[in-house]
């Protein structure tokens, strides 16, 4: 019986995880894109892993986390400017965190690879470059937390 359990419930997250890998590329086009040897061309393997697979950086490493000076946040992938220095805030969990991007810079969608869980994934509206996730726990004057995986972002000082 147990065996049987494990057995339905790996091959349902398998089936999961490869049905939502695979849906960027059939229902999204975007301004820039690169072929897959390109994008591993330019990118680090956790950074390829995050912005091309929808991977998580673990919390707490990026140095973007405690970095509060004036400047914009840009995508890594493409350079779209997508967060301004104005709108970050301190959420405590490791990650970069904002209340809002910059007007017409993210583009979302739901994301079900949790097990009976929903969450709203973001990512860059000009290359489809995965930034992490959007949440109702932040604070005003939008209520919203980006929480963002630091490695889809480059900081320009302003």
């Amino acid at each position: 019986m147990h065996r049987r359990f494990f057995l339905s419930t790996t091959a349902a997250g398998a089936i999961s995880v490869l049905t939502a890998r695979y849906a960027r590329a059939a229902g999204e086009s975007f301004e820039v894109t690169r072929t897959e040897s390109e994008w591993r061309a330019m990118l680090s393997d956790l950074q390829y892993a995050v912005m091309r697979e929808e991977a998580t950086e673990r919390a707490f490493t990026s140095p973007l986390d405690k970095q509060y000076g004036a400047g914009l946040y840009h995508c890594r992938g493409c350079e779209l400017p997508l967060y301004s220095s104005a709108h970050k805030f301190d959420s405590g969990t490791g990650w970069p965190s904002f209340y809002q991007g910059l007007a017409d810079a993210i583009g979302t969608k739901t994301d079900r690879k949790l097990l009976f869980m929903r969450r709203t994934e973001c990512h860059c509206r000009r290359c489809g470059s995965h930034l992490g996730h959007i949440f109702d726990d932040g604070p005003p004057p939008t209520g919203k937390r980006h929480c963002i995986n630091g490695v889809s972002l480059v900081f320009k000082p302003a």
